[in-house]
């Protein structure tokens, strides 16, 4: 309890993005996030008052922090399980616990875990990365259920990082895999696209879900989510939350729940039409839409959740919302002089409808420093001034060639104006 304001204090494990506007949105709750961060300088770190410097992996640390907290939550799923197990035995909340959250963790798990439950899933199996016989072994899987196939590390993957596509049996002694640990071998999946279902779930077990949403990869990394899926079947939408929905309760998960979704055609694997790919217990990127875009955002339906409060509504502000996420461009590129406050004043000149989000990061290229919003209901429009916006904060360039010295930019077009 903070004892200046008599309202409960939720610490979160990692100093991040996700820390960052969960941060945000305990400030109308009337609460201040404690965050535990490894450095000063990471996201959250930077605007909440509450900051304690360790390391997640650091059991002492952890309790320190945890000390004075209601509830500890995480904003990555890192933290290693026994120590969770060891807070709870010490008599802190933490949610989601352990026994939910290695399911997040480790895909062998979730894998195995998910296909006993009965859950859709592609083919998979699981060996040992260290295998003598493991390029054997993915031969015969490849063979077995076709080629490509997949290979991922059990554990740390992230980004498209840890994931590899074996096109032909005589790629597989080529790949460069870890040494140790587990590798999870899967079957390449045709899908007609990638989804996501956000649910949040409480300890008392009350539940909402959020419409299904399409989102849009590029080399392994979401550049795009669109609230909801546009032109997606409504029984495939209804499979996908109650599957969602029924993930959260079979695992124990309490906060949010995101499960990644491939859209597929309806066979005997797939009697509904789709199959999970992965589980993330946190917040997620294929919910930040929700900020701008639901009457309850996925960071305070978090923080409600893990509070055991009454879950907010999570009905639509507006017929669409498009995200887009904004990347660290090319180091030397056209726009790389523009730093980025002259980005947001030129973006607010010329799509004042757009709504930011930056995450106080250094610049990297390819390292997600925000992302932008835009809801209405002109899908084609949202999703053109969305992919604008992230591509101009990102690169310092307009990929239409638009020129803010060369027009008046508050000469805004007619849907713009229709837009605000």
């Amino acid at each position: 309890m903070d004892e200046r304001t008599g309202m409960p204090r939720v610490g979160m494990v990692g100093g991040g993005q996700l820390a960052r506007m969960t941060h945000q949105a305990a400030i109308p709750l009337g609460q201040t996030l404690r965050v535990l961060s490894i450095s000063a300088e990471e996201s959250a770190a930077l605007v909440t008052p509450d900051v304690m410097i360790g390391h997640h992996t650091d059991l002492d640390a952890l309790r320190r922090f945890a000390q004075g907290c209601d509830v500890v939550t995480f904003d990555h799923e890192h933290v290693p399980g026994e120590h969770i197990r060891t807070l709870v035995a010490e008599g802190f909340a933490v949610h989601p616990g352990a026994d939910a959250l290695q399911f997040a963790q480790d895909k062998a798990l979730m894998r195995t875990r998910l296909a006993e439950l009965g859950v859709p899933v592609p083919a998979f199996a699981v060996i040992a990365a260290d295998d003598p016989a493991r390029d054997d072994r993915i031969v015969a899987f490849g063979d077995a259920h076709g080629w490509p196939c997949v290979v991922k590390t059990a554990r740390g993957g992230y980004d498209g990082r840890g994931v590899w596509v074996v096109r032909s049996a005589t790629e597989a002694p080529e790949l460069d895999l870890p040494d140790g640990g587990q590798l999870v071998l899967e079957a390449f999946v045709p899908m007609r696209r990638e989804l996501a279902a956000v649910v949040a779930r409480s300890p008392f077990g009350q539940a909402a879900a959020w419409p299904v949403v399409q989102t849009v990869q590029q080399d392994g990394i979401c550049v795009e989510v669109i609230a909801p899926a546009p032109g997606l079947d409504g029984d495939v939408a209804s499979a996908a939350g109650r599957l969602a929905l029924q993930v959260a309760g079979e695992l124990g998960v309490v906060g949010i729940l995101a499960v990644e979704l491939f859209e597929v055609d309806p066979g005997p694997d797939a009697p509904d039409g789709i199959l999970v790919n992965e589980l993330a217990m946190r917040p997620h990127n294929s919910g930040h839409w929700s900020m701008d875009g639901a009457v309850t955002g996925q960071f305070e339906q978090h923080l409600r959740a893990v509070l055991d409060y009454p879950l907010g509504r999570t009905d639509l502000l507006a017929p669409f919302t498009v995200m887009g996420n904004v990347l660290g461009g090319p180091a030397d590129g056209p726009g790389a002089g523009i730093g980025m406050d002259e980005r947001v004043h030129h973006l607010a000149a010329r799509f004042p409808q757009v709504k930011v989000h930056l995450y106080g990061k250094a610049f990297r290229p390819g390292r997600k420093l925000g992302h932008v919003n835009v809801t209405g209901s002109d899908l084609g429009e949202l999703r053109r001034v969305a992919a604008l916006a992230a591509t101009w904060l990102s690169e310092g360039v307009w990929a239409d060639g638009w020129d803010a010295h060369a027009a008046d930019p508050r000469a805004a077009r007619p849907q713009e104006v229709a837009a605000r």
